[in-house]
């Protein structure tokens, strides 16, 4: 891929030069005389490279105002500066303000080409480290033979070539932008912008300029997350956290494609394919007129609702074992030996999902390094049982104690049955085997306890 840089130097003879030496070494070059005009080639699109001078003619903006705009805009856009009468101050000052290097004027042509080189070398490392975290992190695959899970992992399928807006349901931490982002990873669109717009972390009077941009008096611009997201995937996380007001202008964008930025004038023609999640019942929320019904079936057009870990329990020793070779592999440590037959993975509630039982795995892979078996299943237990949620189940064991004999048995067998059924899938023979019952006698005790079947 051929790398796009702009020149931006007020004196034609250098930018020239310094054009034409970029063009025989196969980059592509566009150029600007002064601000106002670079200002007008970064609106069309930012370059893998800036390279600028200092002092520029004609305005009060010189290269340092341009460097700042260049770092609001995308701090990873690499900006070299130019200056044939610059100090040491100014020179400090823009590689505070973000400049990958300063280089004084005359310089020679190999100079140059060796500091574009690096610098450009320098973006791509760092856009590779970004890509490998989050395919760490975000974009594997879903980890689960829960038939709910498989029925998610044929829709993923059969939503690849389509372009249709879906609505992703889910408890929080299980795990909705991840399947988000497995969506936009097998559609046309995998290779442009995937961005997430988390409305519950805005604060409510940004939400038109988050979304659209600002323009301002002096021609600099405040680029929209939907711009950024063009020809690409946009997240809307938390939809429902959305006020009433802006949800007007995203169905105007979702009918019409286009807005305008904020004092604007020129409609933004856009592209983009929009994912909403959300951890609300937005049915409910549209009876109760805090969501429009207008815009909820603009994005309900494929609903993809996410169980909750506790309803899939079968799935944990799947998923501890991905969890611990994924820290294994981010911190360069190696994997945790955890018990995956540990009952309290199987008796606990699981309030914060696939989350928390990967923060689990985590926990333990580092504090547990150089530690043996024994010692890895004490910490679990430990962490288990210190976790308000567990504490709760804990105190309620302990009101069993107020029961009559036969009442408490009863209910410690309840408990401990259900958790031995949702360990082994529900499976009544290995459950039987575990436990040293004979598979008839398990039947019948189940039945005796109001215990049905667990899948």
């Amino acid at each position: 891929m051929k790398h796009e840089i702009l020149v931006i130097d007020d004196n034609s003879d250098i930018r020239f030069l310094i054009c034409k030496i970029l063009n025989d070494n196969n980059y592509i070059v566009r150029s600007a005389a002064n601000y106002d005009q670079a200002i007008n080639e970064i609106n069309k699109k930012l370059p893998n490279l800036a390279i600028i001078d200092i002092k520029l003619d004609k305005g009060d903006k010189d290269g340092i105002d341009l460097l700042k705009l260049i770092m609001k805009l995308k701090k990873n856009t690499p900006v070299i500066m130019i200056s044939g009468h610059a100090n040491v101050q100014i020179a400090v000052e823009a590689i505070r303000i973000g400049a990958y290097e300063f280089v004084e004027k005359p310089f020679s042509t190999e100079k140059l080409l060796n500091y574009v080189h690096r610098a450009i070398e320098s973006s791509n490392l760092k856009k590779e480290k970004l890509n490998l975290e989050s395919k760490l992190f975000h974009s594997f695959d879903f980890i689960g033979q829960n038939s709910e899970i498989l029925k998610i992992k044929k829709t993923i399928e059969k939503l690849s070539l389509a372009e249709s807006r879906v609505l992703i349901s889910g408890p929080t931490g299980s795990g909705k932008e991840l399947l988000a982002r497995k969506i936009h990873k097998n559609s046309p669109r995998s290779e442009s912008p995937f961005v997430v717009l988390n409305a519950a972390l805005l604060q409510e009077e940004k939400y038109e300029k988050q979304l659209f941009g600002e323009e301002y008096e002096d021609g600099s611009i405040d680029y929209g997350i939907l711009e950024s997201a063009n020809n690409g995937t946009l997240l809307i996380d938390e939809v429902s956290e959305i006020p009433l007001e802006t949800q007007s202008s995203i169905l105007r964008v979702l009918i019409d494609q286009k807005f305008k930025r904020i004092n604007g004038s020129k409609d933004i023609y856009v592209n983009i394919r929009i994912l909403s999640s959300t951890s609300k019942n937005l049915k409910k929320l549209v009876e109760t007129n805090e969501f429009r019904e207008d815009l909820f079936h603009r994005i309900n057009v494929v609903p993809i609702h996410l169980p909750s870990l506790q309803s899939r329990m079968e799935d944990i020793p799947l998923l501890i074992n991905y969890f611990k070779k994924k820290v294994s592999e981010i911190n360069g440590v190696a994997e945790a030996n955890i018990d995956t037959d540990n009952g309290l993975l199987y008796s606990y509630s699981w309030p914060g999902n696939i989350r928390e039982l990967r923060n689990l795995v985590e926990r333990i892979t580092i504090l547990s390094l150089n530690e043996n078996q024994k010692d890895t299943n004490k910490l679990l237990t430990e962490i288990l049982n210190d976790s308000p949620k567990n504490i709760e189940n804990q105190n309620k064991i302990m009101d069993t104690f107020s029961y009559p004999l036969k009442e408490a048995r009863e209910q410690f067998e309840k408990n401990y049955l259900t958790s031995q059924l949702k360990k082994n899938k529900g499976n009544i023979s290995k459950t039987a085997d575990f436990i040293g019952m004979e598979r008839s006698a398990l039947h019948r005790k189940l039945k005796s306890l109001g215990i049905k079947g667990i899948n």
